[in-house]
């Protein structure tokens, strides 16, 4: 009977700080866990891993909505309330790799507060961390989480996944890899459905990252593309970029028998499609081909695109607007 008495009170308490779901298929159980999304109060929060236990793992910070949803491999598996940067300390917002993951880390600006569970986006002050959830902007500029939501998303998510903060809301939506921006599959993907530019010059430079998370940023205004590893830029090429977007977008590559792209767009799209640039229009993008081979080939489920009309100039990157900020 004491061991039943346990058992309840541990039923309950986990009824407390995540609602119960429905059980079934993943795509039921994600159905219903957007339902309850938006009736969650300050401080609540809901996480269910299980609904797709593979895959490349990405954060939407909705700072108008105050809440972060995660979405693995495409589908939504959990989403929390959130209290964001207050007034003269906004959170930025942009696209952002995790950097650095530490479960006990204390501030180094703000009397040595406890940032339980944190997950650094910027060297400059920056990260998702357990704290108070008043119900409205409350930070210095971080994104605090419910204790309990910050601990077990610490261990859903990886070091150098994607956290995209923006202001408005739009969930991912699926697409074909395209053209240029198609994985080397086996040694057998398809050349791309139009001429790359044959003498077109690059540089590239492995050496400079070895190893790490790989980010692809694909700048229309300056009409180049730069490839980065671990935060590093190791290779960069011009391009012919058709489709000029407003909106900055993201998208994740992920892996399986049928390899494809989790596009989200970074702003409100009030009411459109979250579409990035039109698989035509990427494959109309002509960029060297040995640069393309390279890009291909370091490209592995999690690489993540952003396509802005951000500069990418060596003078801008990640400072004209966030751009897998890692800079000091």
């Amino acid at each position: 009977m004491k061991n039943m008495v346990h058992l309840l009170a541990a039923g309950l308490l986990l009824a407390a700080s995540a609602p119960a779901l429905a059980q079934g298929s993943a795509k039921s159980a994600s159905l219903e866990l957007a339902k309850k999304a938006d009736a969650l109060k300050p401080g609540e929060w809901l996480l269910y891993p299980e609904i797709a236990p593979d895959g490349p793992t990405l954060v939407y910070v909705d700072l108008a909505r105050q809440r972060a949803t995660v979405y693995r491999n495409g589908v939504r598996i959990g989403v929390s309330t959130i209290s964001s940067g207050k007034k003269g300390n906004s959170t930025p917002t942009g696209v952002f790799t995790i950097l650095q993951k530490n479960k006990d880390h204390r501030s180094s600006t703000y009397d040595n507060a406890p940032m339980p569970y944190m997950q650094r986006l910027t060297w400059r002050g920056v990260a998702l961390h357990a704290g108070n959830l008043p119900g409205y902007p409350a930070s210095h500029g971080c994104v605090r989480l419910p204790l309990e939501f910050a601990k077990r998303l610490f261990t859903v998510t990886e070091m150098g996944g994607t956290v995209v903060i923006a202001g408005g809301h739009e969930d991912p939506v699926n697409r074909p890899v395209a053209g240029v921006l198609a994985p080397t599959l086996a040694g057998v993907t398809p050349a791309p459905a139009t001429p790359l530019t044959a003498g077109g010059k690059y540089t590239w430079n492995e050496a400079a990252a070895p190893d790490g998370p790989t980010s692809i940023i694909i700048s229309t205004g300056d009409q180049q593309v730069v490839v980065l590893r671990n935060g590093v830029e190791i290779g960069r090429a011009h391009a012919v970029v058709a489709q000029q977007t407003s909106e900055a977008q993201v998208m994740t590559l992920a892996g399986g028998v049928n390899p494809h792209w989790i596009q989200v767009g970074v702003s409100d799209l009030t009411g459109e499609p979250a579409e990035i640039i039109s698989t035509e229009r990427v494959e109309q993008m002509r960029l060297p081909h040995e640069f393309v081979t390279k890009m291909r080939a370091a490209m592995k489920p999690g690489t993540t695109v952003l396509v802005t009309q951000a500069s990418v100039s060596q003078d801008t990157t990640g400072r004209e607007q966030t751009v897998m900020d890692t800079s000091d």
